[in-house]
């Protein structure tokens, strides 16, 4: 709050002075609401904790890892966003974003050991390749796998020959 502080006219006898007004201004409630306001926001801001994917790499570039054709189920994403799938060396179907949650806890169901591999086009956007690898995971931990099986891949000329006309 502020207050004001009326000084007194003394001087020399016979001459007016104008007496002079001083103002003393409380700065308390000022600081308690700005404080106020800093712990409000403080308490309430949610911080973003880092995520952070696990990625296991094998120990030597040269080491082939083999893995059944019946175990391996492939999604191609092609560069216009259409997304295909396969298992071994059945012909690909194609498939909507949302059917691939479906595809993937069907085959999970059926065959815990299934590897999934992705096969994303370079010109591809980037958050297809996300949406597939959030999927699997998703359905991975729904049905209580804590191994998770997948590689990512770009795709080769025999991959666009293969969906190209699909």
């Amino acid at each position: 709050m502020a207050e004001v502080v009326q000084a007194g006219g003394g001087g020399k006898k016979g001459k007016k002075h104008a007496k002079r007004v001083g103002v003393r201004m409380d700065m308390t409630p000022m600081v308690d609401v700005a404080f106020l306001l800093l712990t409000f926001f403080m308490l309430t801001t949610t911080f973003n904790t880092p995520q952070v994917m696990e990625v296991s790499l094998p120990p030597d570039s040269k080491v082939n890892v083999e893995v059944a054709q019946s175990n391996l189920l492939t999604f191609r994403v092609r560069k216009d966003d259409a997304v295909f799938w396969n298992i071994g060396d059945q012909p690909p179907t194609k498939i909507t974003t949302k059917e691939v949650q479906q595809i993937l806890e069907k085959q999970l169901r059926q065959n815990p050991k299934t590897a999934t591999l992705i096969k994303i086009d370079r010109g591809a956007k980037y958050q297809k390749l996300i949406d597939i690898i959030d999927d699997l995971n998703l359905v991975q931990a729904k049905l209580g796998q804590t191994e998770k099986r997948f590689s990512i891949v770009t795709m080769d000329d025999k991959d666009n020959q293969l969906i190209g006309s699909l």
